[in-house]
């Protein structure tokens, strides 16, 4: 067995993982083909990322729709936890698209959740569903299905 597989992280590691953390990073190919690498609050559901974006990401995803997911814990090397998750975005244009995806209902109900109280206010007792939806030119839900991902866990390294 590889080193990479020996460390990575179990299905239900990567589960615990993408469901507790608050922030992932994106990375976008932006004007003049430079990285465009942007923190973000996330929902995990059916195997993919999803998050509502907008301004350049989204621009940049049109352009070209190839970006790449990190979420990692941790700050010491023997701790760290992380998963890549690599693949082409989907971007959910309209409101017909997101009534359309299986899980988007799910991740609006789990991001409520997982933000309440994120943005500085006192948390809700019943938080309500994350209500952000397609509007004006650059303001969409996008759909990060993996097709490339590579884990790690640190600890296992002993």
């Amino acid at each position: 067995m590889t080193l990479p597989k020996a460390i990575a992280l179990s299905g239900d590691q990567v589960d615990e993982l993408m469901l507790a953390q608050w922030n992932m990073r994106v990375a976008t190919l932006g004007p003049r083909e430079r990285i465009n690498l942007t923190p973000m609050w996330f929902g995990w559901a059916g195997g993919a990322v999803y998050f509502f974006g907008r301004g350049q990401k989204i621009v940049n995803l049109r352009r070209h729709p190839d970006c790449t997911v990190i979420v990692d814990r941790h700050e010491k090397f023997p701790e760290l936890q992380g998963l890549m998750i690599q693949g082409v975005a989907r971007i959910l244009e309209d409101a017909d698209a997101e009534s359309k995806d299986p899980h988007l209902q799910a991740i609006r109900v789990q991001m409520g959740i997982k933000y309440n109280g994120g943005h500085g206010q006192p948390p809700a007792d019943s938080p309500p569903a994350f209500a952000a939806t397609a509007r004006g030119r650059n303001r969409r839900w996008v759909v990060l299905a993996a097709e490339h991902t590579i884990s790690w866990d640190n600890n296992k390294l002993n």
